[in-house]
C-alpha cells in the first residue's frame, strides 16, 4: 500500500530512483525542481516501499517505478491514490509528465484518459574543440557571476530579473524565485564559472548562458536573451561562449531542453548542430473529469 513519505526519507527514496534511472540510461525521472521542492517539503511524495515513489507538486505529476517493479500495477495504483489524496492546500495533479515518452508512460495516460499537452524537446550535439571565439559584439563583454549566502549578490539579482523578464511566458523558468536559485547553488554540479553573463557597454545584464555538467553531459541549462535585445545575434553569441566553456573537458555531447513549439529556439539550436535526443510529453487530465480513474 503507497504511503507518504516526508523530509530526508522522502528525499533518500526519489533521489535513488533517479539514480536507478540515470543507471539504467533512461530519463531522469524528476525534473531539477520536483527535486528542489521535494528537498524543501513543499511537494507530496506517495511511496510504495521504496521500489516506486509518484511526486504532486503545482498540480503537477512525475511517477517512477523501479526497473525491478515494472509491470504489477503499481505505477496505476500510485497514481490512482495521488488523485484520491488531493485537498484544498495540495490539489490532485491535472498535469503528469513523462520523463523520455515510454511507452508504459503512454499506456498508463491513455488508462486514465489523459491527452499529450505539451512536449519539451531535449537536443544534443558535439562539442567543439578548441577555445572558439564567440564574436563578442562591439561593446559587450562575458562577466562572472558571484553566488551569495545573504541577500542577493548584483549578479544573482540581474540574472534573476533577466530570467524573469526572458521566460515571462514559461510556466516553469519565469518563476525562479532567489529561493529557487540558492537552492540550485547549493547542488554538486553546481559551478559559478559555469554562468555566463552577457553585459552591454552601459553594465546591464543582456544576455545569460548557464551551464550544468553532470556526469558526461554539458547542458545548456538555461539560456536567455532580454527581449529587447533579441533579433541582434545574441543567442548564437552565447551558444558558442558555452560551447567553448564546456571544450576540453571530457565531455560526450553537450545538450539542453527546449519547448517543441519554440520554432525561433529550435531554428538557432539545429543551426549550431543540435538533434533531436529525447521527448517529454506533458499529459492533461480530462477537463470534464479531472483525475478520473480507470476502471478496473
Amino acid at each position: 500500500m503507497p504511503e507518504v513519505l516526508t523530509g530526508d526519507a522522502a528525499v533518500a527514496v526519489v533521489r535513488a530512483l533517479a539514480q536507478e534511472a540515470a543507471a539504467a540510461g533512461e530519463a531522469p525521472p524528476f525534473s531539477d525542481q520536483t527535486l528542489v521542492d521535494v528537498g524543501a517539503g513543499r511537494a507530496t511524495v506517495l511511496v510504495d516501499d521504496g521500489r516506486a515513489a509518484a511526486v504532486v507538486r503545482d498540480g503537477e505529476l512525475e511517477l517512477m517505478v523501479g526497473l525491478e517493479a515494472r509491470g504489477r500495477g503499481i505505477g496505476t495504483a500510485l497514481v490512482r491514490q495521488a488523485l484520491a489524496s488531493g485537498t484544498a492546500d495540495a490539489p490532485a495533479p491535472t498535469l503528469a509528465w513523462a520523463h523520455g515518452d515510454a511507452p508504459a508512460a503512454r499506456a498508463l495516460a491513455r488508462a486514465f484518459g489523459w491527452s499529450a499537452a505539451r512536449t519539451l524537446l531535449q537536443l544534443r550535439a558535439p562539442i567543439p574543440e578548441g577555445d572558439a571565439d564567440p564574436g563578442l559584439p562591439a561593446g559587450m563583454s562575458l562577466v562572472p557571476f558571484a553566488a551569495g549566502s545573504a541577500a542577493a549578490t548584483p549578479s544573482e539579482a540581474a540574472w534573476l530579473g533577466l530570467n524573469a523578464t526572458a521566460f515571462s511566458h514559461h510556466p516553469e523558468q519565469g518563476r525562479m524565485t532567489l529561493d529557487d536559485l540558492r537552492e540550485r547553488e547549493a547542488e554538486d554540479w553546481f559551478e559559478p564559472a559555469d554562468v555566463l553573463l552577457l553585459q552591454d557597454g552601459d553594465g546591464a545584464l543582456v544576455g545569460s548562458c548557464w551551464l550544468k555538467v553532470d556526469g558526461r553531459i554539458g547542458e545548456f541549462y538555461a539560456v536567455a536573451v532580454h527581449p529587447g535585445r533579441q533579433g541582434q545575434g545574441l543567442g548564437g553569441v552565447l551558444m558558442r561562449a558555452g560551447s567553448a566553456r564546456l571544450s576540453g573537458r571530457g565531455l560526450d555531447a553537450a545538450a539542453l531542453y527546449v519547448e517543441g513549439d519554440n520554432v525561433p529556439a529550435l531554428a538557432l539550436y539545429r543551426r549550431t548542430g543540435f538533434v533531436d535526443h529525447t521527448v517529454d510529453v506533458q499529459y492533461a487530465a480530462p477537463s470534464d473529469e479531472q483525475g478520473a480513474a480507470p476502471s478496473a
